[in-house]
């Protein structure tokens, strides 16, 4: 068995890969030149095969899966913030959107070719949704995108099922947020707990964000891939929400991380800035995951206090050193 991931490198791709090779998987990996990340990954998968490509190129993507050949495909990459999108929205569907369809296309020629299923997931987002009307938010749920990053991550989310109506394994898991202590520090979530953590060593005095109200359904990374793997897996492709179906504001993470950190008094360290408000942020995302419950058999492992807990914990060992 040969996996491709894209996006190897961050977050959920080095949890992928981790879990791909405790497989027996060949595990390939798409990366940029440049990436600083890449040594961290080898570090922790040193049997990845790595290779040099760009998701705004297709003649290098085509020479990726060629020589990859792999028998699933995880597109994981893409512009990852929503807050950046809106800087540069061009880029974002050059990348996001457009870099998914020319791997899709890559992909299907490959099954073309060969004749093997090859399976596609494609990490898509609770932000297609955007502000919905309706919580939770099902595979039903019409898509609303308010930022040029949920836009981009629905037009890739809806070519999957254009892909896969032409034959392919085509999936969209439809990932709610999900964080680890791997989180970069741009991430509000990794902001928050290093924050907590430093001010509890004594090494900052005050967290600064935008808005506290935001609710949204926070999991733990790894069972996010982990639903990824047995939807590509599965004997037929489709849609999956990936979520806790719980929703938690950014106030409830900012006191569960200093309640763990063993700040007592944290409201008179957090201050709030409108210039990290975002132009457009949905108010709710909670995600209705009993689909792939039901036919994936995949249920979320680590509750909202434990993930915030977990990430709290890196933090401190961190500031200590």
């Amino acid at each position: 068995m040969r996996a491709l991931i894209t996006g190897i490198t961050g977050q959920d791709g080095g949890y992928l890969a981790e879990r791909l090779v405790a497989d027996g998987c060949e595990v390939h990996g798409l990366v940029h030149d440049g990436d600083p990340l890449v040594a961290d990954l080898l570090g922790r998968c040193p049997s990845v095969t790595l290779h040099a490509g760009d998701l705004t190129d297709d003649a290098s993507l085509g020479a990726v899966v060629r020589s990859a050949a792999p028998d699933e495909v995880y597109n994981l990459a893409g512009i990852s913030s929503v807050a950046f999108s809106w800087e540069r929205p061009v880029l974002t569907a050059d990348v996001t959107a457009l870099g998914a369809a020319r791997l899709l296309e890559q992909v299907w020629q490959l099954q073309e070719r060969t004749g093997k299923r090859v399976a596609f997931v494609q990490a898509s987002s609770a932000e297609i949704f955007g502000d919905a009307l309706v919580a939770p938010q099902d595979e039903s749920t019409p898509l609303c995108p308010n930022s040029p990053y949920g836009a981009s991550k629905a037009f890739a989310h809806q070519l999957v099922g254009v892909y896969r109506g032409r034959g392919l394994h085509a999936v969209s898991a439809i990932l709610y947020n999900h964080e680890s202590p791997r989180r970069p520090p741009t991430f509000v979530t990794r902001k928050i707990t290093r924050a907590a953590a430093r001010i509890a060593q004594g090494l900052e005095k005050e967290l600064v964000l935008g808005n506290l109200d935001a609710r949204r359904d926070w999991g733990w990374a790894p069972d996010y891939v982990d639903a990824m793997v047995l939807a590509a897996r599965h004997a037929t492709a489709a849609d999956y929400v990936i979520a806790t179906g719980e929703a938690h504001s950014v106030r409830d993470f900012v006191a569960a991380a200093f309640e763990r950190a063993g700040v007592a008094d944290w409201e008179s360290l957090v201050r709030v800035d409108q210039a990290f408000v975002r132009p457009s942020d949905a108010a709710l995302q909670v995600g209705d995951s009993s689909l792939a419950r039901t036919e994936l058999s995949w249920a979320p492992t680590v509750a909202f206090p434990e993930l915030v807990g977990r990430m709290v914990d890196a933090d401190l060992e961190l500031a200590a050193r």
